[in-house]
């Protein structure tokens, strides 16, 4: 490769903003979303008249980069040569991918398909809103229908109502009951549940046993990671025949002890952030991932941005089965060479992320 003949003559700071089609609501810990916001991005330029940009993934050292070669910076075979240049990660992804003429998920390998499936991950708890007037199941029913409208085949539903809008018991039998409406509503579409650390694991699997026959395609983070919990969960869905899946690893993520829960068994599906966690340390751990038998899924929620890092992590690496989407548009930016038809995204041969600045 030619990396070493690009010099970064400049790093710049600006912001990107997200916009969604609707508020979105609360989780079992957290209240109201919002509807978008602005979010960190660095450009960098190079003497040759290359740009490549990304979503900030930490600190920006710029005068640490500024007149060094991009090989300095990065490999292209593993990503980012130093933590230090985490903040980078992105942006210098994109970079190579411009200065090679190839898309990033070339870069990565090309391992999995360039079309992947695509979750909605916007279904929250609607029906608890407004406080002086809630609207109930139909406003989660209607939020499914304006993303269903938009072209989502799998709905991710937030369930944990308990943990802190509700009584426990009445929070547990409306995630029941919303999970039953949805799944008589969307009898062909595939259903996840994310409890946001919501339950404890007896009131979790109890929960479970009420919606045995609305074949859920996985589980994420129902309780506080603990191993005996997740082979108490794992073993409640061998007994019952389940071909859930259990999914987690977003929050505060200790990836050793994930990925040793995983090696027995008590976890499919590895879930650290796309951004946060970072593309250099996804291209890290994939392999022992992939050689335990699990999978990988990045939590993208929050930027529809994510979502397209997601797919060409998914495309570049593989073992990714889907993808978290966020329903919303990106001001600023051109994404019009990601192909989104019938519940799967598929990523463009632009060169890096094919994602140009407007």
């Amino acid at each position: 490769m030619s990396l070493d003949r690009h010099y970064i003559r400049s790093v710049e700071l600006s912001t990107i903003r997200t916009r969604y089609p609707r508020t979105v609501g609360r989780n079992a810990r957290l209240g109201s979303h919002g509807s978008g916001g602005d979010s960190d991005i660095v450009v960098i330029r190079t003497d040759t008249g290359r740009v490549g940009w990304g979503l900030v993934a930490g600190p920006v050292p710029a005068e640490q980069v500024t007149g060094r070669s991009v090989a300095d910076l990065i490999d292209p075979g593993s990503g980012v040569r130093h933590e230090a240049l985490r903040g980078l990660d992105f942006a210098l992804h994109d970079l190579v991918g411009q200065i090679e003429d190839l898309p990033v998920h070339t870069l990565l390998g090309g391992h999995g398909r360039s079309t992947v499936p695509c979750y909605d991950g916007a279904i929250y708890f609607a029906d608890l809103d407004p406080d002086d007037g809630p609207r109930g199941v139909p406003a989660v029913l209607a939020d499914c229908a304006a993303d269903d409208a938009a072209g989502y085949r799998a709905f991710k539903l937030k369930i944990g109502r308990g943990n802190r809008w509700m009584d426990r018991a009445a929070g547990g039998a409306r995630d029941i009951e919303v999970t039953r409406a949805v799944r008589r509503a969307y009898p062909e579409h595939r259903i996840l549940v994310d409890a946001n650390d919501g339950y404890d694991c007896a009131g979790f699997i109890e929960y479970l046993r009420a919606v045995t026959d609305c074949g859920l395609y996985w589980v994420e983070e129902p309780f506080l990671d603990d191993a005996a919990d997740l082979a108490r969960l794992r073993s409640h869905l061998r007994d019952a025949g389940s071909a859930t899946l259990i999914a987690e690893g977003e929050s505060d993520p200790e990836v050793e002890t994930l990925l040793k829960i995983a090696g027995r068994g008590d976890i499919d599906v590895l879930l650290m952030d796309v951004v946060s966690f970072g593309l250099t340390s996804w291209r890290s751990v994939m392999p022992r991932i992939a050689e335990l038998g699990a999978h990988a899924s990045p939590h993208a929620w929050g930027l529809p941005l994510k979502t397209l890092y997601a797919a060409q992590l998914a495309a570049g690496l593989g073992h990714v089965d889907t993808v978290e989407g966020v329903p919303g548009e990106t001001i600023g930016v051109d994404t019009s060479g990601y192909l989104w038809r019938d519940g799967e995204l598929t990523v463009p041969d632009r060169p890096g992320f094919g994602l140009p600045l407007t």
